[in-house]
């Protein structure tokens, strides 16, 4: 049995209230503990115990992180909590320092992880719709979500963890197609844990 720690990243706005992305967490949670794994939510409307996340993360074998992508990443009330959580876990809980040493200064940068061994995994909803991604033409010059994505995977890596593969609903809030967005996932998380 594995332990997952989902964390809803998702910021209210009257124009997005979340409702997908907190439907995503609900059906992780549900198909997770239908396969025998242990849950967590964290949602960023939780008022946040730093050291109580900061166990929560020890305790996860998989971090899943479901997000929208606001202004090209993460909403900021995530990018607080990585502030204050991701901040304090410097002292070992997530990472030892950057992983440098008076010895060697100038390498081994980023190696300094106590989450090795463990995953994270992202699911992401969008705006954009998925066209606009890998096509040299559109808006992201070719970059694929997780190029996007990538100071994401770095804070990940930075901890020692391993991705797993990313997954990501599209044209949310234009054209959205909830019913096989649910299929995908649902696919996803079934081939994946």
């Amino acid at each position: 049995m594995s332990n997952v720690l989902i964390i809803n990243a998702h910021q209210y706005y009257p124009f997005s209230e979340g409702k997908l992305n907190a439907a995503l967490v609900d059906k992780a949670a549900t198909l997770l503990a239908g396969k025998g794994y242990q849950t967590r939510v964290v949602t960023m409307s939780d008022e946040i115990d730093v050291e109580k996340q900061l166990a929560h993360h020890q305790w996860a074998d998989i971090i899943f992180l479901q997000s929208p992508s606001n202004w090209m990443g993460v909403p900021w009330s995530f990018k607080k909590y990585m502030d204050e959580v991701y901040t304090a876990g410097m002292g070992g809980a997530l990472c030892v320092g950057d992983g440098r040493n008076e010895q060697q200064p100038k390498q081994n940068y980023g190696t300094g992880g106590t989450l090795s061994g463990k995953k994270y995994m992202m699911s992401l909803t969008f705006n954009a719709p998925e066209e606009a991604f890998n096509d040299d033409s559109e808006f992201f010059d070719g970059k694929s979500v997780d190029d996007l994505m990538f100071p994401m995977h770095m804070n990940f890596k930075f901890f020692g963890l391993t991705p797993m593969k990313t997954i990501a609903c599209f044209d949310v809030m234009k054209n959205a197609d909830v019913e096989n967005d649910f299929k995908r996932f649902e696919a996803h998380i079934n081939e994946n844990f």
